[in-house]
């Protein structure tokens, strides 16, 4: 009876931090950014992993409260230990942007959490890590293409095109005049201005 007690308790602590959440997305669409803060919040502190990334999101931008990029990246890095895909792709993001120069692990975590968000799909971390890992100290230019194929895969047209300059140059595969022409067209397809200037 107490498990069974629990376990009802853990469902209806759940079921009220989506409902929150799901008011605080749809005040927020509708320009209530104080009152979407609040309901974030509150689903937030009860663990909800999807409400505190929206409330990194609250302070990172500023709405419905102060900008606070430490408090931004706390409640960020509360959701990716959840495996939240875009909370890692943003803590990693402020590590790599906040941190101190020296600090090596930092950095270490950033791109630990970049490639966990990228393998679970995230278009961002994938994009971004391809071209980490292509202009870094030390490239690794298979690896930053197999990133970056990933987000073109996903419908990133800056992806694509950068897939196209690195058959074009031979950066980690073989050069493929034809191959980048198409990776261009594609990219050039979805809008993109570089991808059109370097089919000319």
């Amino acid at each position: 009876l107490e498990e069974a007690a629990f376990q009802l308790q853990q469902i209806f602590r759940i079921d009220i931090s989506i409902a929150l959440n799901i008011l605080g997305i749809e005040s927020m669409r509708a320009g209530r950014y104080r009152i979407a803060y609040t309901c974030f919040k509150l689903a937030a502190d009860r663990g909800y992993s999807k409400a505190q990334f929206n409330v990194g999101l609250c302070y990172e931008h500023g709405r419905g409260t102060a900008k606070d990029l430490k408090k931004a990246a706390f409640y960020y890095r509360r959701a990716a230990s959840s495996c939240h895909p875009m909370a890692q792709y943003h803590y990693a993001r402020y590590l790599l942007c906040h941190r101190p120069e020296h600090e090596w692990d930092g950095h270490q975590k950033a791109v630990t959490l970049l490639e966990q968000a990228a393998m679970a799909g995230n278009t961002e971390a994938q994009a971004y890590l391809g071209v980490f890992y292509m202009k870094g100290l030390q490239p690794q230019e298979q690896r930053g293409l197999k990133y970056l194929l990933l987000a073109a895969e996903n419908g990133d047209a800056q992806s694509r095109y950068h897939v196209g300059v690195c058959y074009e140059k031979g950066l980690g595969v073989q050069q493929n005049l034809a191959e980048a022409m198409r990776h261009y067209r594609q990219s050039a397809a979805a809008g993109n201005r570089n991808a059109r200037e370097r089919l000319r």
